[in-house]
C-alpha cells in the first residue's frame, strides 16, 4: 500500500470509519512494533489534527515514551501519575474533558486542554498506553474510545 492517507471530513464516526481500513493497510504485513506504532500515531494526527498522539510503553516500573507525533513530550511516567499513569494503574480508558481539573495532571504542553488515554493490551496483559491530547476542551468522547480501541486491537 502507498503510505498516503485519504483524509475524510465530516463527523467523527465517518472519519474513523474511513481511517480504520487505511490503518489496517499500513499495518498489514509489517511486524516491526515501532514502525506500526509510528504509523498509527501519524495517521491519527494527520486525520484529526490533534495536538499530540503517541504511545508510552511499560518498561520495568515506568511508562517510557515511544513513537509519537507532536511537540516534545515527557519521557518517563510512573504508575498512577497523571492521566497516563492512572490509565496504566486502572487498566482502563480515561477521558478528561479539562486537564486542568484532573488531579496530578502532568503538563507536558501548556497547549493541552483535553486528553484521552487508552491501555494497550497484548495477550490480555497491559503493555502500554495510547495518549492523545487536544488543544480543545472536551474534544474526546465515547466515539473516540470505541474507535481508538478498535485501532489498538489491530496492533500485531
Amino acid at each position: 500500500m502507498a503510505e498516503d492517507l485519504t483524509i475524510t471530513r465530516g463527523d467523527k464516526k465517518t472519519q474513523y470509519e474511513s481511517l480504520l481500513p487505511q490503518i489496517q493497510g499500513l499495518l498489514s504485513g509489517e511486524t516491526n512494533l515501532v514502525a506500526n506504532l509510528g504509523n498509527i500515531a501519524a495517521a491519527l494526527k494527520e486525520q484529526f489534527n490533534w495536538l499530540w498522539v503517541g504511545f508510552y510503553w511499560i518498561i520495568e516500573d515506568e511508562l517510557v515514551l515511544g513513537p509519537f507525533q507532536g511537540p516534545v513530550a515527557c519521557t518517563r511516567i510512573k504508575k498512577g501519575r497523571g492521566v497516563c499513569g492512572t490509565s496504566w494503574e486502572k487498566e482502563a480508558t480515561i477521558i478528561v474533558a479539562d486537564v486542568e481539573k484532573f488531579p496530578g495532571h502532568i503538563a507536558c504542553s501548556s497547549s493541552s486542554k483535553s486528553e484521552i488515554v487508552l491501555p494497550v493490551f497484548k495477550e490480555g496483559k497491559i503493555v502500554g498506553v495510547l495518549d492523545v491530547d487536544s488543544s480543545e476542551l472536551a474534544d474526546f468522547d465515547t466515539v473516540d474510545q470505541v474507535y481508538l480501541e478498535k485501532i489498538l486491537a489491530m496492533i500485531p
